[in-house]
C-alpha cells in the first residue's frame, strides 16, 4: 500500500471515528478530535514531535484567531438574552419582515454581514439574534442556523474583501472589480439554494433554541428601556467597524496611510470590535446593575470556554492534516484532469479536495489559486473573463464541504447545541449544496459570457 492511500485511509477513518465517537460512544468531540488528529499524523508518516507540533500549533492559531470574538460573542448574546434587548430585536425583525420570511431576513442578513466579516465572528455575533427569531416563530433553530451560517459562508467564500478571495483574484490575475460583481451573482443563487434547504431541514430536524434567559428585572420591562436601536447596537457597531477596517485596507487606501486609517484598522480588528461590542452591551443594559453583568458575563464565559475549547480542537485536527503532504497529492492528482469546455470545474474540484481535506476555506483558496495560476494557459482559462471564472470556481469548491475538521462547523454547532451527527445534516449538507450551486452558477456564467 503506498503512501498516499495509506494517508487518505487514515483520514476517512478519522472523520468516522469522529462521528462514532461522539454519536454512538458519547465521547466528548474535544477528545475525540485530538484522538483524531494523531492518528492522521501517524498515518500521513509524521514522526511523533511533528506531530505534537502540528497539533499544538493548529490549536493555538484557533484560539489566538477566534478566543476573544467567540468569548466576547457569548457574553454579548447573555447581556441582550436576559435583558430582553433580544426579544425586542426579533419582535422588529418579524414586523419587518414576517414570520413566514423571518429565516430569509436570516440568510440575507448573514450574506450583507458577511462581505466584510469573518463567517466565524458573523456566526457568534448574529447566532442570539437567529435564536430568538426561532423562539418567536416557533421554528426549528436547525433552520434558522444553516440560513445564517450558508448567507455568510457564500460571501465569505465569493465576494471580496475577504482575504481568500482577494489572495485568489491577486494569483490569477483576475480583476477585482469583476469578481466582486460576479460573486456577488453567484451568492445570490448560493443564497437561494441553502435557504431552501435550510426550510427543508428545519421541517425535518427539531432543534429546540432552548428557554429565553430573561432576567425579572428585565420582564418588567415591555420593551427595552432604551428603545430598539440601543438593543441592535452591541451587534450593529462591531459589524460597522470590522466593515470600516476592510474598506481601508483595501488596496485603493480610500484614506491613505495615514494615522485614520491605522485607527479604523485597530479598531476594526474583530477582536477589539467585539470588545467595544462588550462595553456597549454593558452600556445599553446598565439599568440592571454592574453585578447583574458581571454575573451574566460568568454565565457566557462558561458557555464560552466549552465552545473555545472544541473549536480549537478543530483547528488542531485540522493543523495536523496540513502537516501531511495530502494536499499537495490530492492536487497534483485532480490538477491533471482535462474537461474540455468544462475546464472552469479542475479548479473547482482541487479546492473542493483541499477543502475536504484541511478544513480551512482560506488555505483551500489559496493553495489552489496557487496550483492553478500556472494552469491556465493549457485550461482556456488566461484570457477575457478566465481567470475570473476560476477563481469564482476555487471559491466554490472551497466551500466544499464543512465537516468536523473546519472551525466554522464548530462554531455552528455549538453554538446552536446541535450535535456532530445534527452538524452532518444541516452544516455538511448545506455547504456541499452550496458549492455545487456555486459552480453551477459558474459555468453558466462562462457560456453566458464566451
Amino acid at each position: 500500500m503506498n503512501n498516499g492511500l495509506l494517508l487518505l485511509l487514515s483520514l476517512v477513518g478519522s472523520v468516522i471515528f469522529i462521528v462514532v465517537a461522539t454519536t454512538r460512544w458519547k465521547l466528548h468531540p474535544f477528545l475525540a478530535l485530538l484522538f483524531a488528529a494523531l492518528a492522521v499524523g501517524a498515518g500521513g508518516g509524521l514522526a511523533p514531535a511533528q506531530t505534537l507540533t502540528a497539533l499544538t500549533g493548529g490549536f493555538g492559531r484557533t484560539v489566538g484567531s477566534i478566543g476573544i470574538v467567540i468569548a466576547c460573542g457569548c457574553i454579548i448574546g447573555f447581556a441582550l438574552e436576559k435583558s430582553g434587548c433580544a426579544q425586542v430585536m426579533a419582535a422588529w425583525v418579524l414586523r419587518l419582515t414576517g414570520e413566514k420570511r423571518a429565516m430569509l431576513a436570516m440568510s440575507g442578513t448573514g450574506s450583507l454581514v458577511s462581505i466584510p466579516v469573518f463567517c466565524d465572528s458573523g456566526f457568534v455575533i448574529l447566532s442570539p439574534l437567529a435564536r430568538s427569531l426561532a423562539r418567536k416563530t416557533g421554528e426549528s433553530l436547525a433552520g434558522f442556523a444553516v440560513a445564517l451560517s450558508m448567507g455568510l459562508y457564500a460571501t465569505h467564500c465569493l465576494v471580496p474583501p475577504t482575504p481568500g478571495p482577494i489572495a485568489t483574484a491577486g494569483a490569477l490575475g483576475a480583476g477585482l472589480g469583476s469578481v466582486i460583481a460576479l460573486g456577488l451573482v453567484v451568492g445570490v443563487f448560493v443564497v437561494a439554494t441553502t435557504y431552501a434547504y435550510a426550510r427543508w431541514i428545519g421541517r425535518r430536524l427539531r432543534l429546540e433554541p432552548g428557554e429565553e434567559k430573561v432576567s425579572a428585572a428585565a420582564s418588567a420591562y415591555s420593551v427595552a428601556p432604551t428603545g430598539t436601536l440601543a438593543a441592535f447596537a452591541p451587534i450593529i457597531l462591531p459589524v460597522v467597524l470590522i466593515a470600516l477596517k476592510s474598506w481601508v485596507d483595501t488596496p485603493a487606501r480610500p484614506l491613505g496611510d495615514g494615522s485614520a486609517r491605522l485607527a479604523l484598522s485597530s479598531l476594526g480588528d474583530p477582536n477589539i470590535a467585539l470588545l467595544i461590542g462588550v462595553l456597549t452591551a454593558w452600556w445599553v443594559v446598565r439599568r440592571h446593575g454592574r453585578a447583574t453583568f458581571s454575573a451574566w458575563t460568568g454565565d457566557g464565559l462558561r458557555d464560552a470556554g466549552t465552545i473555545i475549547l472544541i473549536t480549537a480542537a478543530g483547528g488542531a485536527f485540522g493543523g495536523v492534516i496540513r502537516e501531511t503532504p495530502l494536499g499537495s497529492l490530492i492536487g497534483s492528482a485532480l490538477g491533471s484532469l482535462q474537461l474540455g469546455a468544462f475546464s472552469v470545474v479542475v479548479p473547482f474540484i482541487i479546492a473542493a479536495g483541499l477543502k475536504t481535506a484541511q478544513g480551512s476555506s482560506t488555505v483551500a483558496m489559496i493553495t489552489t489559486a496557487s496550483l492553478v495560476a500556472p494552469l491556465l494557459g493549457s485550461l482556456g482559462l488566461a484570457d477575457g473573463y478566465g481567470p475570473v471564472l476560476a477563481t469564482l470556481a476555487i471559491s466554490s469548491g472551497a466551500m466544499m464541504v464543512s465537516h468536523v475538521n473546519d472551525s466554522f462547523f464548530w462554531v455552528i454547532t455549538q453554538l446552536s447545541g446541535m450535535t456532530v451527527a445534527q452538524g452532518y445534516r444541516t452544516v455538511t449538507v448545506a455547504s456541499a449544496i452550496a458549492g455545487i450551486t456555486g459552480i453551477t452558477v459558474v459555468l453558466l456564467l462562462g457560456i453566458a459570457l464566451n
